[in-house]
Formats: C-alpha cells, sequence, structure tokens
C-alpha cells in the first residue's frame, strides 16, 4: 500500500524539482535556488510512508502472539481485513473432538456387545477420532479385539475389512448404500439418533446390517458465544461437514449458525469454499484436521486451531495457540485495528509530504520572505517519522480478547 504513494510522492517531486529551476534559475541567486532544492529532497523522503506499514504490522503480529494469535504477515492481515464470511469445520473446531459411545442399536439376533466388539475390531487400527472413541468404549466393555486379516480405509465413507475370514464393513449411509446393504430399519433408527445430534456408525457383513452405534461429540463451551460474536461483526458464519444434514443441522442448531454444508466428503471441503469464493465472499476456513489442510490453503484465510495437526497448522495463516474459538474473532478484531493505524499512518505521511514539499519548495517565499532551512527540512522528516512509530506504538493498547 505504502509503495503506491511513494511512486506517485516521486512523480510530484521530480516535476516540483523541474518547475523550481525552470522558474528560479534566472531570477533567484544561486544559493537560495540550491537551499530549496536541497529542502525539498529532503522534505519529500519517504521515510514516513516507508514505515507506515511494517511498523503497525509488526505491533500488531507481535501484539496477536502474546494472546496466543500467530499471524503469518501482513498480507493475512489485510485479507483478514477484507473478510466476510467465515466457514467453521464441525469435527474438533465447534465441537470438542472427544466422542462418546451413546447408543448401540444391533440387528435380531445379534447381541450389542458382538457389535461393538465387531466395531472396535476393525477400528483398532484406525486413528479416527470415532474410531477411538468405539475403541475406548470397547476396552471399558473388556472386549478383546478379533485378528483383522485385512483392512482398507475409506476416505469419506468408513473401511473396510476382512476379520476372522468375515468381510466387513463400518462407515456412513452412504457406504451402505454403496455396498447395498439391507438396512431393515436402521435408517429410521439412524434418523432419530442424528436429531439429537449423534453421529452413526453403521456395522454390517455381506450386504446385511448387524448394527449401528451412535455417537455424541458436545460443541465447546466457547462456540455459541464465538459465532455470536461474529454475527454481531456483521459476518456471515456457516459449518462444514462430512456427517449427515440432521446431525450437522443439530450441532448448528446448538451454536447458533444458520448456514450448513453437509455431506461434504474431506476432498471436496476445498470445492465449497471455491464455491463460496465464486459468489463474491471474503472466505475464512477455520478447522483442526489434516482433512481440513486443502480447504485452509484454498480459503482468503485459514484459520487452524492450535490443538489440532501439524498439517493444518502449516496450511494455515493464522493458527491459534489456545483451544479457544473466542480467539477466532478476536484476531479478526485485531486485524481491522492494525489496518486502522496503517492508514492512519499513511494519511499523515501524505498529508505530511503534501504540506512540507511546496514550502520547502518556496511557495512562502514570495510572500513572507520565508525559505526553509534544510536542517528545519530534516528535524520535520524525522519528527514525521517519530509520529508514525509512534501511532503505531498505539496498537499495544488495544484489548485483543
Amino acid at each position: 500500500m505504502a509503495s503506491v504513494f511513494q511512486d506517485g510522492l516521486l512523480k510530484i517531486v521530480l516535476l516540483l524539482l523541474g518547475r523550481l529551476w525552470q522558474k528560479w534559475s534566472t531570477t533567484c541567486l544561486p544559493s537560495l535556488l540550491q537551499k530549496a532544492l536541497v529542502s525539498v529532497l529532503i522534505i519529500a523522503c519517504p521515510c514516513a510512508m516507508g514505515l507506515a506499514t511494517p511498523t503497525a504490522v509488526m505491533v500488531g503480529t507481535g501484539l496477536g502472539a502474546e494472546n496466543g494469535i500467530l499471524i503469518k504477515g501482513g498480507e493475512s492481515l489485510e485479507r483478514a481485513y477484507k473478510l466476510n464470511t467465515i466457514v467453521f469445520d464441525k469435527t474438533g473446531t465447534l465441537t470438542r473432538g472427544e466422542p462418546e459411545v451413546t447408543d448401540i442399536l444391533a440387528a435380531e439376533g445379534i447381541q450389542q456387545n458382538d457389535v461393538l466388539k465387531t466395531a472396535v475390531s476393525i477400528e483398532a487400527v484406525s486413528e479416527h477420532p470415532l474410531a477411538q472413541a468405539i475403541v475406548e468404549r470397547g476396552r471399558k466393555e473388556q472386549l478383546e479385539p478379533d485378528r483383522v486379516e485385512a483392512f482398507e480405509a475409506l476416505s469419506g465413507l468408513g473401511a473396510r475389512a476382512v476379520v476372522n475370514g468375515r468381510k466387513l464393513l463400518l462407515g456412513n449411509l452412504r457406504l451402505m448404500e454403496k455396498e447395498a446393504v439391507a438396512m431393515d430399519g436402521f435408517i429410521q433408527e439412524a434418523q432419530r439418533l442424528a436429531k439429537e445430534a449423534n453421529t452413526c456408525v453403521f456395522v454390517a457383513e455381506v450386504g446385511r446390517i448387524l448394527g449401528l452405534i451412535a455417537l455424541s461429540d458436545m460443541p465447546k463451551a466457547s462456540a455459541h458465544e464465538t459465532v455470536s460474536i461474529l454475527k454481531d461483526m456483521g459476518l456471515n458464519v456457516a459449518m462444514i461437514t462430512g456427517d449427515n444434514e440432521k446431525t450437522a443441522q443439530a450441532v448448528a442448531d446448538a451454536v447458533g449458525i444458520d448456514q450448513i454444508h453437509a455431506d461434504v466428503l474431506p476432498g471436496d471441503k476445498a470445492d465449497e469454499i471455491r464455491r463460496l469464493q465464486a459468489q463474491g465472499q471474503v472466505v475464512a476456513m477455520v478447522g483442526d484436521g489434516i482433512n481440513d489442510a486443502p480447504a485452509l490453503t484454498t480459503a482468503d484465510i485459514g484459520i487452524a486451531i492450535g490443538a489440532g495437526t501439524d498439517v493444518a497448522m502449516e496450511a494455515s495463516d493464522i493458527t491459534l495457540t489456545r483451544d479457544d474459538l473466542r480467539s477466532v474473532p478476536a484476531a479478526i478484531r485485531l486485524s481491522f485495528q492494525t489496518m486502522r493505524v496503517i492508514k492512519q499512518n499513511l494519511f499523515w505521511a501524505f498529508f505530511y509530504n503534501s504540506l512540507g514539499i511546496p514550502i520547502a519548495a518556496g511557495v512562502l517565499y514570495p510572500f513572507f520572505g520565508i525559505l526553509l532551512n534544510p536542517v528545519f527540512a530534516a528535524a520535520a522528516m524525522a519528527m514525521s517519522s517519530v509520529s508514525v512509530v509512534s501511532n503505531s506504538l498505539r496498537l499495544r493498547r488495544f484489548k485483543v480478547g
């Protein structure tokens, strides 16, 4: 931003020096002309403009770091200032990321523990949060998992495995439909549980349903307040998740989000961000997992929760070291305030040059006999730089949280 002002100022100074030489070279003493030329060159030095942006950015990013908000640079601050839409990932971002098994339903003739043991056997080799919750429930029930002979993770669907010679499936409704599993009334049960913000995992074997396991991941304590603050700031707030629409809607209702993007496969999250950008929206994506990395990179601003994965933090523009969603609006407010200070700095620097250059060129000399001494021009130039730095340091008094 400062470079635009500097380029314009350079052209004005060169033009003015040419006019000075043309007008005064034959009518004024060489010493007066020399003094005016030197004063113009000194007072036109764009030091204040050069300091306007980097000093404010330095103070802003430093203040953010003190409050657990790591900002990669001035470009991130400037893009955050232009945001109008915030998209949150659900699991681990809006929710605690600590799902718990709430219900286990078994098909006719099958025991609940058999459903759980089968699920534990398949999920024992998975690192997904839902898998870990199922394995933990099996551990509490003192169930020993069977040996897994083959395992295949199906992105956005679930998993396929062979356990004790049995070909098994574990995953969401899309996987069951893809494999033509007869659901025998389990769809209705899943819909009922989804309305209560549960995520349902189905267990099946060769075309027949064995049962389902419902898991609940409670929203973070700060989620509702954060969404409310962002809305008060005039921002659109949305949620994106691979969960079905009923589960997503239940969570969205709990935290106050009106716009949801449900049933989105991990690889399609970035496409959803591009679709919003194509509508003219400037989008921030808030996430914490490996699956969020492409969307974080695609968004105008990627915001990673510090408790998330290294991949997500590497892909982000802003990293929140505290697992507190209220840091999201705090980071945006900080960017607003930093950009405000930058604009103040640029205004002052441009005002100083606009006023000082004509005086240094001798505009007052024909009327009052006043010609600015180069020493005073140098002092004025230094004071302009000091005023810009001082204004940037005022940013430290801004309360981020």
